[in-house]
C-alpha cells in the first residue's frame, strides 16, 4: 500500500502520538534479567523544586542521544531517571508559601512544616520530569527514584554509620560558612563567590602602654569579636609593638599584639585584626596562639550580647553605626575604595558570614586521595580531556566536608544524645534505650544531612544499595554520567569518592562535562534580565526534534553555548528538509523499489561511498561524545549531498518507468540508514518517516531497530568521478554567480580538455544531468581557448561560456577592475595591521587569526578576477 505524508510537518501531533507509543510498547525499560551487556546513565537528579531549563534541555537530549543509539547498538540499555529533595531550596519555596499565609515554620513546628513539604512535593515535585516528556527523553519512567525515597534514606543513613564507625565523620566547632537567611551552615563550594567594589577601613586601636597601632578591615563590624592583633615575625618596621596590649573600642577589651606568618605584609597596614569567630585564617591564627573566640552575632546575623552597645542590630546596621562612632572617638584614619571577594549564599544570595559553630564533617583527604588514584588510572575518562587537570587540582586541595544543615527538610543526622548521662548513639534507627546508662529519653540531633550527601550515592543508592540486589548486579558500576561542568566536584568528584568507597567501584566509566547555556553576549540565562526563553514554548513553536538538533548543531564540545532563538530555526528548516524529502520519494513509490547492485548508477555508487563513511564517522564521534561533530557530520549529508545532489541527480530516472524502481531502492535504502544515525537526535519525525519506508526490515519501531554498521559498499573511483562531475556543476554556477548572468537564462556552454583524462567518460555519461543541473541549453567540445567568454578550471577541464550578446562585456570589465581595485585596498590595510609587531602583541589570537582569515579571502577572489578579466 503507498503511504502518504501530510503536505506540512506538524511536530505536535506526531510527537504526542509517538511517546505514547513508546511507553505502551515498554521500548524505554530496562530488564535485569535480559542477557544483553548494560549500558546505564543515571540522570543527574534535577531540583524538585526546578522547572525546565535550557540547560536541562541540552544535558538531557545529550543523554537521550546516547541511551538511544546504545538501544539500537543491542545493548540492556538503562537510563534511571530520578529527582532531588533539594534542602535549602525546597525549604525556601515552602516557606515562601507560608509567608504568603502570614505564618512562619518555627509558629507551625518541624512536624506539621514537614508535612507541608510532602504536600508540595506531592503537586509541584515531578513537574520537570513531565516537561522533560514532551523533549523526548526515553528514561525507564517505572524506576524514577526521589533522593528521599525510603530505599534511598536507608543508604543515606547506612553511609553515615559506615563513615562515622570507621572515624570518617566527627563533629567540631570550626568557622563555617553561615547563611543568615537560610540560617545554616553551607560548605565551601555552596558558596558564590563575586568580586565588589568594597571599602577599607583603617582604625587606630588604642594601645595600654601609650600611642595606637592601626589596622585595616573590610567588616569593621567584626572588631567587637577580636581577641588579638597580630602583626608578620619578618616586618621590622613594627617589632617593637610585639607582646604589647591593644584595647578594643566600644567593649574596652584588652587583647595582646602577636606575631604570627599568616599576616600579609601588604594588605592594609601591615598589621591584622584577629577575629577568630568570624573568619577562617583568623581561626586558625587563634588555634596557634590559644586566643579566645567570641561569637558576636546571632544565627540570624544580629549582633548578640558580645556586642556591647550595639546588641540587637542588623550586622549591616552595626557596621555603619560602628563606622560613625569611630569617627566621633576619632579612630577612624580613612576609607578607600577596595575591590575584594564577597561569598554570598548559592540558593538565596545572602551575604554569608563566616560563623564559629559546632558541625558534623566528613574527612574527605582519604576519600580524595583513592579517587584521584583512579583517575590515574584511567579507570574514569573525561570528556573533554583537559578537566582531568581541574579534578586533580580541587582533590589535593580539598578541605574536610561540613555535612550538617541546620534545616528541616532532610535526611535528619541518625545521633542521639542520652538526655541522662550525656552519651552519644550513632543508629540507623532510634534506640530504645541508651546502652550505657539504660535511661529511654534520648534526643536525635536537630540538624539535617547536606544535599549532597544524598546525591553522592545517587549511581549505587538507585540500584537497592547497600543490599546486593539484582539491579546492583546487573547495572551497577554505570557506564557514562553526563552532566555540567560547574558540579564537577559538588558532585562528580564526591559520587567517585562515594562509589569507591562503598561498592569498591568507581560508578561510572565515562564523565561527559557539559557547558553552561548562556545567551550571545555570554551572560547566564536568567528570568531577571529576561534572557532565559521557556523550552516548552520553544517545543510547541519549532517542535522537540528541531530544538533538540539546534542545540547540538550550536553547542561546541565541553564549552558554553552561546544561544539565540533565531538558532532554533535550524533544526525546524532541517526538519522541513528531511520531511519534504520522504514525502518527494513515498509521491513517486508505487509499491516497488528495488535495491540491486547491477544497476547501481554513477551517483547510486557516489552517495553510497558517502553513506558508508557517514555511518563510521557519526559512529566513532558518539562514541567519542562529540555530539556537534556528529550533527554537523548528518546536517551536512543529509543537506548537501542527498538532497541538493542525489535527489537532484535522480529526478530523470523517476520519470523513467524502467528506472524508477532501482533509483528508489537506493534513495529509500540510503534513507533508511540516515534516520536511523539521525534517530537519536530527532526522535520523532524519524519514527514518523521511517515507518512509512519501504524495504525496512523486522523493527516494530526505529528506535528498537538495529545501528547501521558499514557494509563495504565503497566505490572510490565512483565517487571520484562523481565528484569531478560536482566541481564542473559548482564551477559553473559560480560563473553564473561572478559574472551577474541571469539564473534562469540557458547558455551554451564548451569544454575543452587540457590533461588526458579517465573522467571523459563520466563527463559524457551525465551530459543530460549537467545541462539540466547548470540551466544549460548545449554543451560543445573545444580545442583552443575562446575569447569573451567566462572561464573556469576544473582538474585538468577548461570551461568557457561565450558572453556575447549574454552580457556588456566593456561595462563587465569595468565593474571587474573597480571591484580588483577595492580589494587591493582591503589587502593593503590588512598586511599592514599584520606586519604591525604592536598589534601582533597585543591583539587575541581569534583576531589575527580573523584578519589572516579574511586576507586569504581577498587574496584568492583577487586572483579569481584577474583570470575572469583576461578571459574577456
Amino acid at each position: 500500500m503507498k503511504e502518504c505524508m501530510e503536505t506540512r510537518y506538524s511536530p505536535e501531533e506526531i510527537e504526542k502520538k509517538w511517546y505514547e507509543f513508546w511507553l505502551e510498547k515498554g521500548f524505554f525499560k530496562a530488564h535485569t534479567r535480559s542477557k544483553k551487556p548494560a549500558y546505564v546513565i543515571v540522570m543527574p537528579p534535577p531540583n524538585i523544586t526546578g522547572m525546565l531549563t535550557m540547560g536541562h534541555v541540552l544535558n538531557n537530549t545529550f543523554q537521550d542521544i546516547v541511551i538511544r543509539m546504545k538501544r539500537m547498538e543491542g545493548y540492556e540499555a538503562l537510563w534511571l531517571p530520578g529527582i532531588d529533595h533539594a534542602g535549602i531550596a525546597t525549604q525556601n519555596v515552602v516557606e515562601r508559601k507560608l509567608a504568603a499565609e502570614g505564618k512562619t515554620r518555627f509558629e507551625i513546628g518541624r512536624e506539621k512544616f514537614i508535612e507541608k513539604i510532602w504536600e508540595w512535593k506531592k503537586e509541584y515535585g515531578e513537574v520537570i520530569l513531565t516537561q522533560l516528556k514532551k523533549l523526548g527523553v526515553s528514561c525507564d519512567w517505572s524506576r524514577t527514584k526521589f533522593t528521599m525515597d525510603p530505599p534511598l534514606s536507608n543508604a543515606v543513613l547506612e553511609a553515615f554509620v559506615r563513615l562515622y564507625e570507621k572515624g570518617m565523620i566527627y563533629r567540631g566547632l570550626y568557622i563555617i560558612n553561615w547563611c543568615p537567611r537560610c540560617t545554616t551552615a553551607l560548605a565551601d563550594d555552596e558558596v558564590e563567590r563575586k568580586e565588589i567594589e568594597g571599602k577599607l577601613y583603617y582604625v587606630k586601636y588604642p594601645l595600654k602602654e601609650g600611642g595606637h597601632i592601626e589596622v585595616a578591615t573590610t567588616r569593621p563590624e567584626t572588631i567587637l569579636g577580636d581577641t588579638a592583633v597580630a602583626i608578620h615575625p619578618d616586618d621590622g618596621r613594627r617589632k617593637e609593638l610585639a607582646g604589647k596590649t591593644a584595647v578594643l573600642p566600644f567593649v574596652n577589651r584588652e587583647i595582646p599584639i602577636i606575631e604570627d606568618g599568616a599576616v600579609d605584609l601588604e594588605f592594609g597596614t601591615g598589621c591584622v585584626k584577629v577575629t577568630p569567630a568570624h573568619d577562617p585564617v583568623d581561626f586558625e591564627i587563634a588555634e596557634r596562639h590559644g586566643l579566645e573566640k567570641i561569637v558576636i552575632m546571632d544565627k540570624f546575623g544580629k549582633m548578640n550580647d558580645n556586642a556591647g552597645p550595639f546588641k540587637g542590630l542588623d550586622r549591616f546596621t552595626a557596621r555603619k553605626r560602628i563606622i560613625e562612632e569611630l569617627e566621633k572617638k576619632g579612630l577612624l584614619s580613612k576609607i578607600e575604595e577596595h575591590k575584594h571577594t564577597l561569598g554570598e549564599c548559592y540558593r538565596c544570595h545572602t551575604v554569608i558570614e563566616p560563623y564559629l559553630s559546632e558541625q558534623w564533617f566528613v574527612r574527605m583527604k582519604p576519600l580524595a586521595e583513592k579517587a584521584i588514584d583512579a583517575a590515574r588510572k584511567k579507570e574514569i575518562v573525561f570528556f573533554p580531556q583537559n578537566w582531568e587537570k581541574t579534578y586533580y587540582y580541587w582533590l589535593e586541595n580539598v578541605r574536610d566536608w561540613c555535612i550538617s544543615r541546620q534545616i528541616w527538610w532532610g535526611h535528619r543526622i541518625p545521633v542521639y544524645e542520652c538526655e541522662k548521662c550525656g552519651n552519644i548513639i550513632i543508629r540507623k534507627e532510634k534506640p530504645k534505650q541508651c546502652p550505657k546508662c539504660k535511661a529511654s529519653r534520648l534526643k536525635q540531633d536537630e540538624d539535617v544531612l547536606d544535599t549532597w550527601f544524598s546525591s553522592w550515592l545517587w549511581p549505587f543508592s538507585t540500584m537497592g544499595w547497600p543490599k546486593d540486589t539484582s539491579d546492583m548486579k546487573k547495572f551497577y558500576p554505570t557506564t557514562t554520567l553526563i552532566t555540567g561542568w560547574d558540579i564537577l566536584f559538588f558532585w562528580v568528584a564526591r559520587m567517585i569518592m562515594a562509589g569507591i568507597e562503598f561498592t569498591d567501584k568507581v560508578p561510572f566509566k565515562n564523565i561527559v562535562l557539559t557547558g553552561m547555556v548562556r545567551d550571545e553576549k555570554r551572560r547566564k540565562l536568567s528570568k531577571s534580565l529576561g534572557n532565559s526563553p521557556d523550552p516548552l514554548e520553544l517545543i510547541g513553536k519549532y517542535g522537540a526534534d528541531a530544538v533538540r538538533f539546534s542545540m547540538c548543531l550550536i553547542t561546541p564540545e565541553g564549552q558554553d553555548v552561546l544561544f539565540s532563538e533565531k538558532k532554533m530555526e535550524m533544526g525546524r528548516n532541517f526538519a522541513n528538509k528531511l520531511w519534504n524529502a520522504g514525502r518527494l520519494l513515498l509521491l513517486n513509490y508505487d509499491g516497488k523499489a528495488v535495491l540491486d547492485s547491477e544497476r547501481f548508477t554513477l551517483e547510486d555508487k557516489w552517495i553510497l561511498h558517502i553513506l558508508e563513511k557517514l555511518i563510521k564517522d557519526v559512529t566513532e564521534s558518539l562514541n567519542g561524545f562529540k555530539f556537534v561533530d556528529a550533527a554537523w557530520l548528518l546536517y551536512r549529508f543529509f543537506w548537501s549531498e542527498y538532497c541538493d545532489w542525489y535527489l537532484e541527480f535522480i529526478k530523470d530516472r523517476l520519470k523513467k518507468k524502467d528506472e524508477k524502481v532501482y533509483a528508489l531502492g537506493v534513495a529509500f535504502y540510503v534513507m533508511n540508514k540516515f534516520l536511523k544515525l539521525l534517530h537519536p537526535f530527532m526522535p520523532f519525525i524519524t519514527e514518523e518517516i521511517w515507518q512509512k519506508l519501504p524495504l525496512k526490515k523486522g523493527a516494530e519501531s526505529i528506535m528498537v531497530s538495529t545501528w547501521p554498521e558499514p557494509e563495504g559498499l565503497t566505490f572510490k573511483k565512483e565517487y571520484e568521478s562523481f565528484e569531478f562531475l560536482k566541481k564542473i556543476i559548482s564551477e559553473i554556477r559560480t560563473l553564473r554567480g561572478e559574472y551577474r548572468i541571469p539564473a534562469q537564462k540557458k547558455l551554451v556552454l564548451f569544454l575543452r580538455w587540457i590533461t588526458s583524462s579517465d573522467r571523459k567518460n563520466a563527463v559524457f555519461d551525465k551530459i543530460a544531468e549537467i545541462k539540466r543541473l547548470s540551466f544549460l541549453e548545449e554543451i560543445g567540445f573545444t580545442e583552443t581557448p575562446l575569447e569573451e567568454s567566462a572561464f573556469g578550471t576544473v582538474e585538468g577541464i577548461e570551461i568557457y561560456i561565450p558572453l556575447k550578446g549574454i552580457i556588456d562585456i566593456e561595462k563587465e570589465k569595468t565593474r571587474i577592475e573597480k571591484e580588483m581595485n577595492d580589494l587591493k585596498k582591503h589587502i593593503i590595510k590588512i598586511q599592514k595591521r599584520l606586519e604591525n609587531e604592536d598589534f601582533i602583541r597585543k591583539a587575541p589570537k581569534e583576531v589575527i587569526y580573523e584578519n589572516e582569515k579574511r586576507l586569504r579571502g581577498f587574496n584568492e577572489k583577487f586572483e579569481r578576477l584577474k583570470t575572469y578579466l583576461e578571459h574577456l
